[in-house]
């Protein structure tokens, strides 16, 4: 991660240029954020080609706020947490899956999306209950909603064997991104790429903090600069991909390291703190997937995963303006391994027929090292069988999709009380109906209940966990509709439109509850949480001579409230929104390309909200935010080389705002960004 890996970055790709032909434009196909048409009879929203290309953004967290229904949780700063939660559900409910494989954290249950870049990602879709083909694997099946990143396979223009792209990103709070791609066609069958990304920044930002009185005088107003934020991580991908007789397969290795500060809560004037965090993830996985005959399907996946996470938490005081570090409060490592194989049969019944059976095996394992801590670690280790059973019916407008998932678990622990074995079973059913031939317009219900296993933390983390937690149950319910206007002979090309009403009850939710000791509290099932909301997204494409025009709106209304009880006793909290959850919030794109040339604008707004002191109360309220965000890019050709150049403009109005109270984000930043295509 020092000056040799940026001269193999820099000069590997020049090196190669002897085995590339001249043009090497890549072709991208041009996908927008939309509801995909009658079969998917189940809400869709998904951003890839041009579109996600001209984002300003650049991880996967920042691009999924443009989806209606999410809520991305920003602790702030370039080495912050950033994590994703789909109608309030939680972030536990949200299955992410890259390139076909769910990410797996069976330690807290957490995927922090900050991680992923978005240079090698050629989409993100995301959907709500699951995917409308039944031809998946069963944790597909067991997610109440599921984001699937899905990274770019090589495409090769003509004659052309190689595509090289190489990329550099510097920003003017002191960021520095180089990137490579190598992509290499082996056969007419199989191609391989390879990429690689290094980010290093000291990740320090100008902030205001600004608080009120109860009576709305100021108690604190200054400007300070975010400290620990810093970051320093290096990500390696590599594929294979290939074709075989009525079918394909690939297999993919990933692996990321990082070093990076992980700034606390500004709170009580304390700007500094001693949090590190050192991570390193590997993961290799492959899938097969094959057509035996015309009414047979089989597809197969696999995957290994290692995840290396090492924290260290310092008291931080503040001497003549200068951090001094004292003593470690905690130095903990945790070693987490992941096997995981899926087998999914597909059968045709008749032509309007399908039935699927679909069988998951998963085992993962926690060890830990903790200095100082003299309580034994349980060491826990969990089996997963998962199976699904689905079929999916079509006669005439109608579509009917029916599905249950059988889940048990069993664990061993080396100390403290082993957890039950657990065996669940959750159905799910959804329906579409396209009403009129001549119009497409579809209609759309379904009900899913699932359920969420808590996690090793939950369970055995030392004076905290309960060996005896039920899993958190979830019942979805949603109707909507997708309509596209038929248009002809105009200057708009496309206009659709969608809309879903929503209904969320969450039974036997997991929260930590205060025992005798206020010192110790424990995780115990008591809460409840019933949630609605309205969710819409407009798209509208047009031309104007030679300038394309793409339009992107969406729109969420969502409550979501608290009716826990502990001891049969309601809680100040009953009735109250849960934190972190604005009932107003939206978002916008316009991008407009002419030639060479392309403009982006987009912007996100969030709506009021209380923050996670539990009560809603004037002094728990979190204010709206919103961004502005500018693009321009320009593509050029020098020589043979195909050259593109963006400036972008992100919180253009400088705006003051926090994702999550006391961690203040950046202010404006402006990004310039150079690619060569070889």
């Amino acid at each position: 991660m020092k000056k040799t890996f940026l001269f193999i970055l820099f000069f590997l790709p020049f090196i190669l240029h002897s085995q590339v032909s001249n043009d090497s434009l890549r072709v991208l196909k041009e996908v927008i954020l939309k509801a995909k048409p009658y079969q998917e009879v189940i809400p869709v929203q998904t951003l890839s080609g041009k579109l996600l290309e001209n984002l300003a953004s650049h991880t996967v967290a920042d691009a999924l706020r443009y989806f209606a229904g999410t809520q991305i949780k920003d602790y702030g700063g370039l080495g912050g947490l950033k994590t994703v939660d789909v109608r309030n559900m939680g972030t536990h409910h949200v299955g992410v899956f890259y390139d076909g494989i769910q990410l797996g954290n069976a330690q807290n249950g957490v995927t922090d999306l900050g991680k992923y870049s978005l240079d090698d990602m050629e989409s993100l879709t995301m959907y709500n209950g699951q995917k409308s083909e039944i031809f998946q694997s069963a944790k597909d099946f067991a997610a109440a909603s599921t984001i699937y990143l899905r990274t770019k396979r090589p495409v090769f223009e003509g004659t052309k064997k190689t595509n090289v792209l190489v990329r550099y990103k510097t920003m003017s709070i002191n960021y520095d991104d180089p990137s490579f791609r190598w992509e290499q066609k082996l056969s007419d069958n199989v191609s391989m790429s390879v990429s690689s990304q290094y980010i290093k920044s000291n990740g320090q930002y100008k902030f205001r903090y600004k608080r009120k009185n109860l009576d709305g005088t100021v108690a604190y107003d200054t400007t300070a600069t975010r400290l620990n934020s810093d970051i320093e991580a290096l990500r390696i991908e590599s594929g294979i991909y290939g074709k075989i007789k009525n079918g394909s397969w690939d297999a993919k290795v990933y692996y990321y390291d990082s070093e990076r500060g992980a700034p606390g809560a500004i709170v009580e004037n304390k700007f500094s703190d001693g949090f590190r965090q050192f991570d390193k993830n590997f993961f290799t996985q492959a899938f097969l997937v094959k057509d035996f005959t015309e009414k047979y399907k089989f597809q197969a996946r696999a995957k290994y995963a290692y995840d290396y996470t090492h924290y260290i938490a310092r008291d931080t005081t503040s001497v003549l303006g200068e951090v001094v570090t004292e003593g470690a409060q905690s130095d903990d490592s945790y070693f987490q391994q992941e096997y995981y194989f899926s087998g999914v049969h597909l059968y045709n019944i008749v032509s309007n027929w399908d039935v699927s059976l679909s069988t998951d095996f998963q085992y993962n394992r926690l060890n830990a090292t903790r200095k100082g801590i003299q309580t034994q670690f349980s060491f826990p280790q969990r089996y997963t069988a998962l199976f699904s059973l689905a079929s999916s019916y079509r006669i005439n407008g109608f579509k009917v999709l029916g599905s249950v998932v059988g889940t048990h678990v069993q664990e061993e622990v080396r100390y403290n009380t082993k957890a039950p074995d657990k065996t669940e079973f959750t159905p799910a059913l959804f329906l579409g109906y396209t009403p009129f031939k001549d119009y497409d317009f579809n209609l759309r219900a379904f009900a899913k209940r699932i359920f969420r296993m808590p996690t090793f933390n939950d369970l055995y983390y030392t004076m905290v966990g309960s060996s005896t937690l039920r899993p958190e149950y979830m019942n979805q319910f949603d109707v909507g509709f997708t309509y596209n206007w038929p248009i002809k002979n105009s200057f708009v090309d496309k206009i659709s439109f969608q809309a879903d009403a929503y209904y969320t009850n969450t039974k036997d939710k997991i929260v930590a509850a205060p025992t005798g000791n206020l010192f110790r509290w424990m995780m115990t099932n008591i809460g409840q949480v019933k949630g609605h909301g309205i969710e819409s997204v407009l798209n509208i494409a047009m031309h104007v001579d030679n300038v394309q025009l793409t339009t992107n709106l969406t729109y969420a209304y969502t409550e979501s409230r608290d009716y826990t009880k502990f001891s049969g006793l309601e809680l100040s909290s009953y009735g109250d929104q849960i934190p972190y959850t604005p009932w107003h919030s939206g978002s916008a794109i316009l991008n407009a390309a002419y030639q060479t040339w392309n403009f982006n604008y987009s912007f996100v707004y969030v709506g009021k909200r209380y923050n996670g002191n539990v009560n809603n109360i004037k002094i728990n309220e979190v204010q709206p935010w919103y961004t502005h965000d500018l693009a321009v890019q320009k593509a050029f050709t020098i020589k043979t080389y195909k050259l593109k150049g963006a400036v972008e403009l992100n919180n253009a109005l400088n705006q003051n705002y926090e994702v999550i109270y006391n961690y203040p984000m950046p202010g404006r930043t402006m990004k310039f960004i150079l690619s060569i295509e070889l």
